[in-house]
């Protein structure tokens, strides 16, 4: 499907059509059958077909947490974070006993992390203005994940350098400690160089300067992952009225008391329902997401330290250990520490949402495909704990390609789907097509050539010879192979004497199917700021439909 979008003045018109995931490579089954509103999954999404309307009035009849005291948390924490006006006229929205949230998160990823991060943030922005439009009160708030300790999957940042090519950086402080939350992991003066080594390949642009400038505001010296990442979230989102939550916020995790202490209280039963749910899934041909063992347990310990380690029961007489230590505790000791001390608990994978539900009066949750995985295991906790079962949706997702690849694309009489067979094959079509047609077909009538002859000479070798025939099958595989090798090694050539085509598809390639995924699990926001500056998240947001249930190809 084709589409027109009017945007900015700056960028007259975006053209866009949509792609099923069915077409995109590397997809889940549960994802794709997700997608298509597949019957049987009713059974792990028990809420997906419940009309909003209907399912806000369940989650204001169970919604049990003192919301004053929730948005004067929110109202702290998002002053210091430096957000716009229109979230704090959302946070007194959210105050109000009929209204409903909109949440999506996301890891607190260096400079944002990857582009699919700002595409959840849009996506609960977009729907809870369209509720509010239905006259359902509605805020979107986004959960900053920096409990979770995995360092190495947001240290990290990609983008599009002057060449074109895939830059990548990383930082990691100097006193970093491993398994610490990446809340709590500090930002030293290494930043400013990352900083610096990233704009020194950047292209240089108008809008250079006032993102450098933004970066070296949020990402300084002293700064945590997550409160630099939320700073830089809080400019980006400055009139959208984002909402953000800290969930290391020792204020907020003292409202999680009562949810805490009934999960550890109800452990062993949410551990036998999650066995039994990762089963049916299997039975049913899916996949469980989270790996679930008989002595998980649905909470990290967080050590005074400050690192986080999972706990873990002693099947042989009931203690719950924390990992790699001495530590023990029995139930009860854990349920007052839950109740007490709740800062020293943090809620797993599966478990987490189902916190952020009781603090939140979530209506829907945006996210990505292994979330919507993990919300066909943990439907089972929001049961056994007595929560309404949150509807899931899958974010918002695009590939934005910029005028100088669609000119690539159009020239190379390429679509975004061709792309898929991987960059030699398109090296090898464009050679052929466009390059050096005539030794293309004189290979083609040579393959042709060998194949007959080999033909003729097996007819006859299984008149006389029989048992010559299957040898001549294999040596007919070397020839061919040989040939295809020669074959392959004359694109390789032609690409080095046409090194400016060459160059084009890698490119290519690198802007919008950077590691054969998708764009949007890779790149950073950096690549499309520096080149369009604030506008290409109003065009983003412009582009948003919560209810596309396919990849959007958005063409600037």
């Amino acid at each position: 499907m084709n589409r027109e979008l009017a945007c900015a003045p700056e960028k007259p018109f975006l053209n866009w059509n949509t792609l099923s995931f069915n077409d995109i490579p590397n997809q889940s089954p549960l994802f794709l059958d997700f997608q298509e509103n597949a019957p049987q999954l009713n059974r792990f999404y028990p809420e997906k077909q419940t009309a909003l309307n209907d399912f806000a009035e369940k989650v204001l009849k169970h919604y049990k947490t003192n919301r004053a005291e929730l948005c004067d948390i929110l109202a702290e924490t998002n002053k210091c974070f430096g957000a716009g006006a229109k979230t704090f006229t959302n946070i007194e929205l959210l105050r109000e006993g009929d209204c409903v949230a909109i949440v999506t998160g996301q890891q607190a990823g260096l400079f944002s992390g990857a582009l699919y991060t700002i595409y959840k943030a849009l996506s609960a922005v977009r729907l809870a203005e369209d509720l509010r439009r239905q006259n359902i009160k509605a805020v979107p708030v986004f959960w900053i994940a920096e409990e979770d300790h995995d360092f190495a999957e947001v240290r990290k940042m990609s983008a599009v350098d002057k060449e074109g090519k895939l830059a990548e950086f990383e930082n990691t402080p100097k006193n970093y400690v491993e398994n610490t939350p990446v809340g709590l992991v500090k930002l030293d003066e290494t930043i400013t160089e990352i900083i610096e080594s990233l704009f020194d390949n950047l292209p240089r642009t108008e809008f250079s300067d006032e993102l450098k400038k933004l970066l070296a505001e949020t990402y300084q010296t002293g700064e945590t992952y997550s409160t630099a990442f939320t700073k830089f979230l809080a400019k980006i989102f400055s009139d959208y009225g984002l909402i953000f939550l800290s969930p290391l916020n020792q204020k907020l995790k003292k409202l999680c008391a009562p949810i805490f202490a009934e999960a550890v209280e109800k452990s062993c039963e949410i551990v036998s329902a999650l066995l039994s749910r990762s089963a049916e899934l299997k039975s049913a041909n899916y996949h469980a997401q989270v790996l679930v063992a008989e002595d998980s347990f649905p909470f990290f310990y967080q050590n005074e330290n400050g690192t986080r380690q999972p706990l873990r029961r002693d099947l042989q007489n009931g203690q719950i250990k924390v990992s790699k230590s001495k530590t023990a505790f029995d139930k009860a000791e854990l349920k007052e520490i839950a109740q007490s001390s709740s800062q020293n608990l943090s809620p797993n994978a599966l478990l987490r949402p189902v916190v952020q539900d009781y603090l939140l009066p979530t209506l829907v949750y945006f996210g990505g495909a292994a979330e919507i995985a993990y919300f066909a295991q943990n439907s089972v906790i929001y049961e056994i704990l007595n929560r309404p079962v949150t509807p899931i949706r899958h974010r918002a997702s695009f590939t934005v390609i910029e005028p100088k690849h669609t000119r690539t694309l159009e020239k190379y009489e390429l679509n975004f789907l061709d792309l898929f067979v991987g960059k030699e094959q398109i090296l090898a079509q464009v050679v052929e097509k466009f390059l050096s047609t005539e030794t293309a077909k004189v290979f083609d009538e040579v393959k042709e050539i060998i194949n007959t002859q080999l033909n003729r000479l097996d007819k006859s070798l299984i008149k006389s010879e029989p048992t010559l025939s299957a040898n001549l099958a294999n040596r007919r595989k070397k020839i061919l192979w040989h040939t295809g090798a020669l074959r392959k090694k004359y694109h390789r050539a032609e690409i080095q004497k046409n090194e400016i085509v060459g160059r084009r598809i890698e490119n290519l390639f690198t802007a919008i199917l950077p590691h054969n995924a998708l764009q949007e699990r890779t790149l950073n926001l950096a690549t499309f700021l520096n080149l369009y500056g604030a506008n290409f998240v109003d065009w983003i947001y412009d582009a948003v439909e919560t209810d596309e249930k396919e990849h959007q190809i958005l063409y600037l």
